[in-house]
């Protein structure tokens, strides 16, 4: 342990890279589905029959504090949490986040993508690449003896940059034997700052980005945030290993 931060052994690291590559089958599968015309119900329901017919995994997600569903999926400016729902259709020029977990053998992965929707306007496009590229940039911050700091830091000056807004409420955490673990993984940070980074830790890195303003609400369902301002949100999320000389993408 590094203060309260789980260093895992190398049979959960075995299992959550099984359940990891899972996962990354997943949000593929939710990728090349999503199409104008489609239900974020109907997405939700392809997600569990895919994780359900792999023995030994099922959906992380659901049950999870009361989620309802295998997804969160939030679309335009849902910012994280958005639960599918049958009237839900997705529309040309969307933008959607399809964030999933898989619990296998007992242990958690936690990834996201934000897909396009038809036909999205080029500064659209830009917005998502952009958040993309900020968890991208996160994760080359992963390596014993960096800083937590280093990660939030990369994910805030790579949108920042662009002039997008970090989401400040939600946050990357660590992620195993449950869900959520330490260490929380703000999408602001300083380089330098924070707990010392060491091999064997496992991270969801997740940047979350505002088009406009970095002010969120939560709707009335008690689960989707949205952004304040009605402008669009984008999520990215990686599982990644901490391993002897760098990083493993795991999700």
């Amino acid at each position: 342990m590094q203060g309260d931060i789980p260093i895992k052994t190398p049979e959960q690291i075995e299992a959550m890279r099984k359940g990891g590559a899972i996962l990354r089958e997943t949000l593929k599968k939710m990728e090349e589905a999503v199409r104008p015309g489609i239900t974020t119900l109907e997405l939700d329901q392809l997600a569990e029959e895919f994780i359900r017919s792999h023995k030994g995994a099922t959906p992380g997600f659901k049950g999870y504090h009361g989620f309802p569903a295998t997804l969160c999926t939030s679309v335009n400016e849902e910012v994280v949490h958005g639960i599918p729902l049958q009237e839900l259709v997705l529309e040309s020029g969307d933008i959607v986040g399809i964030d999933c977990g898989v619990l296998y053998e007992g242990l958690y992965t936690d990834a996201c993508i934000t897909a396009l929707v038809g036909d999205v306007p080029p500064e659209v496009r830009h917005f998502v690449k952009t958040t993309k590229v900020s968890l991208k940039n996160a994760v080359k911050q992963v390596r014993p003896n960096g800083h937590i700091g280093d990660i939030s830091a990369a994910i805030q000056k790579t949108l920042e940059d662009q002039g997008y807004s970090p989401i400040v409420e939600c946050t990357g955490h660590g992620v195993g034997v449950d869900l959520h673990e330490p260490p929380e993984i703000l999408n602001v940070g300083q380089k330098g700052a924070g707990p010392v980074i060491q091999a064997g830790m496992i991270f969801a890195i997740e940047p979350i980005a505002s088009m406009g303003q970095r002010n969120v609400v939560t709707d009335e369902d008690g689960w989707t945030v949205l952004t304040a301002d009605g402008s669009l949100s984008a999520h990215f999320e990686h599982t990644v290993l901490v391993t002897q000389n760098g990083f493993e993408i795991l999700a």
